[in-house]
């Protein structure tokens, strides 16, 4: 039997192929949120875990609707907690000085031969916003 007949054959190959990778997506979210989740105890994230491997549609569902809240506001806190994380590590990296430091730093290592005058000036003009 020839597995490709018509185009209704690859549309219903297609449509199957995007249900199985919805539901996989929903099934990783399901299980990442459940881990992520302090409140819940193991053997309640155990029960679920295997709710979601025996019978997955009806136990994704199920926890969408009794747990979907929470979900979300798990998500807006990792989210946050990222964003924050995030911004801490670009200031650190940043150095965060002000122009007079910077200018300081600069005639310091001007003044050790380092750089030359005309890169003193172009960093004096960077630090002044220049």
């Amino acid at each position: 039997m020839d597995f490709w007949t018509g185009f209704w054959d690859f549309f219903w190959f297609l449509f199957w192929i995007y249900a199985f990778m919805a539901v996989l997506l929903m099934l990783f979210s399901v299980v990442s949120d459940l881990f992520r989740d302090k409140a819940l105890n193991g053997w309640l994230k155990a029960v679920w875990l295997v709710c979601l491997v025996f019978v997955p549609l009806i136990s994704i569902l199920v926890y969408l609707i009794a747990r979907g809240d929470g979900m979300a506001a798990r998500n807006q806190r990792q989210y946050i907690a990222r964003q924050e994380a995030q911004s801490e590590y670009i200031r650190s990296a940043a150095g965060g000085a002000s122009p007079s430091d910077e200018i300081t730093k600069a005639r310091a290592l001007l003044d050790s031969g380092t750089i030359t005058t005309e890169e003193y000036t172009l960093l004096k003009e960077r630090a002044l916003g220049g």
